[in-house]
């Protein structure tokens, strides 16, 4: 039952990923597409290492994943934050859609 969780968290952390990259791929400006890039960090990437943590069990390997885990937790939105900052103050201007009434 474990691991057929564990696969499951997998697999669905994997599809994320790929329909992310799609997103990042075909999204019209950088705030648009670095938001797409950090939810395949954050949500993409953590469900994938949860299913790794629980696919090998209680062990140091696991204790690894988990801080790998955190690191990516902490570190993913900071830097996102900080880019689309520095985006904004680099006079980096938004794609808006054109009023059409």
């Amino acid at each position: 039952m474990l691991s057929f969780i564990a696969n499951l968290l997998v697999i669905t952390g994997s599809l994320i990923v790929i329909i992310g990259l799609i997103g990042v791929y075909r999204m019209p400006d950088f705030y648009t597409r670095l938001h797409a890039a950090s939810v395949i960090d954050t949500l993409g990437i953590m469900l994938i290492i949860t299913g790794l943590i629980i696919l090998a069990g209680i062990s140091l390997i696991s204790v690894k994943l988990f801080l790998i885990l955190l690191f990516i937790l902490f570190t993913t939105p900071t830097a996102a934050h900080a880019l689309a900052k520095s985006a904004l103050h680099g006079k980096l201007e938004p794609h808006l859609k054109e009023n059409t009434q």
